[in-house]
């Protein structure tokens, strides 16, 4: 049976993008998902610095264009993506939380709620009220979860996802693997990854 992976952090757009359609296309390949919770940041430091110049220096044509094709994505994808005042955010804390979210069969509701929140009301996860509002509107105790996120074995989970994903090849979110070895990076390729499920 064919297996599938998701590479995911919650304070990317295009992350948000996929992760509102993956769960239907695995549910049409007949295959549960892997979800592997990251810390993009980790990851860009390692292999992608350019994503740092490229914010620091935008093109201005190509900075046009790109908030056209995220709204047009958005749109096709029937979710909401706004232009949140801390960007980039934070995203560690809400990682770690995804990472307790998972082990309380919870991870789905969590990351919606997260990205939701983050793209949709402009909130900044990075801070404690609004994880708060998060776990809560994902079945979630706060209180329970803000200590774990402090936990070194949650710490050192969050941690490994990230180096494992830069070990295989990985340099961004979303990042999938079908059957393990086989990687598929960004929003706009689910359709390959569909495809590649389908062939086994």
């Amino acid at each position: 049976m064919a297996t599938l992976e998701f590479f995911f952090d919650c304070s990317s757009p295009w992350t948000y993008l996929a992760f509102s359609r993956i769960e239907a296309l695995a549910g049409r390949a007949g295959v549960d998902i892997d979800w592997r919770p990251i810390l993009v940041g980790g990851v860009f430091n390692a292999v992608n610095e350019s994503v740092y110049e490229a914010r620091a220096n935008p093109h201005p044509v190509k900075g046009r264009y790109y908030v056209k094709d995220l709204q047009d994505w958005a749109r096709y994808c029937g979710i909401e993506i706004g232009r949140p005042p801390v960007f980039p955010v934070r995203s560690v804390d809400a990682m770690r939380a995804a990472i307790v979210a998972q082990d309380e069969g919870k991870l789905p509701e969590f990351a919606w709620a997260t990205f939701r929140s983050y793209w949709g009301a402009l909130k900044d996860i990075s801070q404690p009220d609004v994880l708060a509002e998060v776990c809560a509107a994902s079945g979630l105790n706060w209180d329970a979860v803000s200590r774990r996120i402090k936990d070194d074995d949650v710490k050192g989970r969050l941690r490994a996802n990230t180096e494992e994903l830069i070990a295989r090849g990985g340099f961004g979110s979303p990042t999938m693997f079908v059957n393990k070895t086989d990687m598929y990076f960004g929003n706009d390729r689910l359709p390959l990854v569909e495809a590649a499920l389908a062939n086994g």
